[in-house]
C-alpha cells in the first residue's frame, strides 16, 4: 500500500491559504507596541497580563503535553474544546455539498452537527447491537469520504472500540482517521497515541474536560502528523486559546498524580455504582463502562429520567439512540451525589411497587 499523503484530500483553498500573522507571531517579549492592546492591566487578575492577547502558539502547553503524551510540541493542537477540532479537521478536509465524512451511531452527535453546519454528507456505518464496531462496514463507506470519526471509548454507549478493528480500519481506509479519546482516562485500554507514527492518517483527539476536570475552561486536544497539525494551525483563529484557559491547564497539568488519584475514586465509585443499579428491578441491565458514566437499562425509561429531574436528580434519557432502548446515561458524580441518586432510584422504586388503591 502506498504511503499515506494527507495533502491531496485538504481542500484546494486550505493547501493555499495563508494563515492570518499575529503580532505575537513576530515577538512574543518586550515594551509591546504592536497589537493595539491596552498597556494597563485589568484588575480582574493583574498577574494574568489579561490587556495582552494570549500566546497564538500556546507553547507552554505544548511543552507540557509533549512531556505527558510522548509525542512532538508540532504534533499537538488546542483547541476551544474538542468541538474546535471537529469543526476545524472538517472544514479542512470536506467541499460543502460535495464531500462525506463516516459516522458510527449511536456516537457523539457533534460529528453530525459540525457536518451539517458545513453541508457536508453524514454516511453512517452503526456499531453492531453490542456496541462492538463493524470494520468492514466503515472501510465501505470511508472508501467515498474524507474523514471517519470513532469515539472510543464511545459515548454514549461507554465502551471502547477494539483496537485489532481500529488497526483494521487504519491500515485500509485511505482518508483521514479520528480517534476521539474524550473518556480514554477512565479505560483500561491503551491510546491510540501509540499508533501515531505508524498510521499518517490517525488524528487522536482528548480533553481535560473529563478526567481533569476542567470541562469549564474549554480545552480539547488533538494529536497528529506535523503535516495535518500544522494545517490545523493554519485554519484555526489566531487567538483560540484564551490566556485564562491556557494559565489554569498548565496548573493543573502540573499535578498529574493527584488527578490520578480522582480518577481512580471515580472509577471505585463506577464499579459501586454499577452494583447497586443492577439490584433495582426496573433496571435489567448495565452496560460495562470505560467511562466516566454508565448506560442504564430501565423499563419505561423516560418516565424514570422525568421523574428523577423531578426529584432534582438530573440523567441523561438516551433511549432515543440507536441500540440504546431503555437507556438512561448517568454520569458517576462524588459519592455524596452518587448517594442521592441511588436514593432517589431507591424511592421512585418503592413508589412503582406500591400497589394502587
Amino acid at each position: 500500500m502506498p504511503a499515506f499523503d494527507p495533502l491531496p484530500l485538504l481542500r484546494p483553498n486550505i493547501r493555499s491559504l495563508k494563515p492570518y500573522r499575529s503580532a505575537r507571531d513576530d515577538f512574543k517579549t518586550g515594551i509591546l507596541l504592536d497589537a493595539n492592546e491596552n498597556p494597563f492591566p485589568a484588575e480582574l487578575h493583574p498577574e494574568a497580563q489579561l490587556n495582552r492577547y494570549p500566546d497564538p502558539h500556546y507553547d507552554a502547553l505544548r511543552d507540557r503535553l509533549s512531556t505527558l503524551k510522548g509525542v512532538q510540541p508540532s504534533q499537538i493542537f488546542l483547541g476551544n474544546g474538542s468541538d474546535e477540532a471537529i469543526d476545524i479537521l472538517i472544514r479542512m478536509f470536506c467541499e460543502p455539498g460535495k464531500d462525506a465524512i463516516v459516522i458510527t451511531p449511536p456516537t457523539y452527535g457533534m460529528y453530525r452537527v459540525s457536518a451539517d453546519i458545513q453541508d457536508v454528507r453524514v454516511k453512517e456505518a452503526p456499531l453492531n447491537p453490542d456496541f462492538s464496531l463493524d470494520a468492514a462496514s466503515v472501510i465501505e463507506a470511508a472508501a467515498c469520504a474524507k474523514l471517519v470519526f470513532l469515539c472510543s471509548p464511545n459515548n454514549p454507549t461507554a465502551n471502547r472500540l477494539d483496537s485489532g478493528q481500529l488497526r483494521e480500519v487504519l491500515s485500509a481506509a485511505q482518508c483521514v482517521v479520528v480517534v476521539d479519546e474524550a473518556y480514554i482516562d477512565f479505560s483500561a485500554g491503551e491510546s491510540a497515541l501509540r499508533w501515531l507514527g505508524e498510521f499518517p492518517n490517525l488524528v487522536v483527539m482528548q480533553t481535560l474536560s473529563k478526567a481533569w476536570g476542567l470541562a469549564g475552561i474549554r480545552l480539547g486536544m488533538a494529536f497528529a502528523s506535523e503535516t495535518i497539525i500544522s494545517y490545523m494551525m493554519r485554519v484555526k483563529p489566531p487567538y483560540n486559546v484564551n490566556t485564562l484557559t491556557q494559565q489554569a491547564a498548565l496548573r493543573v497539568l502540573a499535578e498529574p498524580e493527584r488527578i490520578s488519584a480522582l480518577v481512580k475514586q471515580l472509577l471505585q465509585e463506577r464499579a459501586r455504582l454499577a452494583v447497586a443499579l443492577a439490584k433495582f428491578p426496573a433496571v435489567y441491565k448495565v452496560e460495562p463502562s470505560d467511562a466516566n458514566f454508565l448506560l442504564v437499562r430501565v423499563k419505561d425509561a423516560l418516565s424514570w429520567y422525568k421523574t428523577l429531574a423531578a426529584e432534582n436528580v438530573i440523567v441523561r434519557y438516551r433511549g432515543d439512540q440507536l441500540h440504546c432502548a431503555d437507556g438512561l446515561r448517568i454520569t458517576v458524580g462524588s459519592p455524596e451525589e452518587n448517594e442521592a441518586l441511588l436514593k432517589a432510584f431507591q424511592k421512585l422504586s418503592a413508589e412503582i411497587q406500591q400497589p394502587s388503591s
